[in-house]
Formats: C-alpha cells, structure tokens, sequence
C-alpha cells in the first residue's frame, strides 16, 4: 500500500504518481475520445476514464488532485458519487499547469509534509 499519490488529470490524460521516500510509480492514463452522434456517449466515456484513474489509486491513503481546469472538481465529484473510499483519501484539490511528473512529486511532498504535520500524522 502506497500512502501518498499526487494525481495530475486534465479532461484528455491522467498521470497518476504514487510514491515514498524512495520510489516513486508512474501510470498514464488516456481519456477516449469518440465523438459520436449518440445520447450521453461522452458522459459515458468520462465515466469509464475517472473510474480507470480510481483503479488505479487503489489503496492509497492520501491523494492530492492537481490539473488546469475543471477536471480534479470534476473527478472529486464522481468520487464522492462512485467511489466513496477513494473520496475519503482525497486531501485536496489545487490548480496546476502542466508541470512534469519530478516537479508533481516535489510539489506534493512539500504539501504532504506540511499537510501530515497539520494533522498530526507521521509522514512515512
């Protein structure tokens, strides 16, 4: 089990980043992109790519959501709809650009580590 996990997503790709103090594992995920004529394909199509991002944060214990946009307020939300574990270990949801995924983990260490010391959590 990971305990923390910075997830960077915009509405076209996902990089989720778990980490420790020593490794760090990085996944890509593709939203699919079909434009059809067909009633509610994209609401079914954005559902099946924040559901593939939760499976990928299986058994973290905190998560922070950072990307341009309304895409992390938007993946909270079916969070706390569909995934009401993974909504639990959501600690934040912040602005972010496009920073790399070095400059992701930094800047989640950095948050995580003022954010466990406010909470009075050990930071393994």
């Amino acid at each position: 089990m990971t305990y923390h996990a910075v997830l960077w997503l915009d509405h076209q790709e996902a990089h989720v980043l778990q980490f420790d103090e020593e490794h760090m594992k990085a996944q890509r995920i593709k939203a699919r992109s079909h434009h059809t004529r067909q009633h509610g394909t994209d609401t079914r199509h954005e559902r099946a790519y924040y559901d593939q991002i939760a499976a990928a944060l299986q058994g973290v214990r905190e998560v922070l959501v950072v990307g341009p946009g309304m895409a992390g307020k938007d993946f909270r939300k079916h969070c706390d709809s569909h995934a009401a574990v993974l909504a639990k270990t959501i600690v934040d949801v912040q602005p972010a650009d496009h920073p790399t995924d070095e400059q992701l983990v930094a800047l989640a260490r950095k948050y995580f580590l003022k954010y466990d010391q406010m909470a009075g959590t050990p930071t393994p």
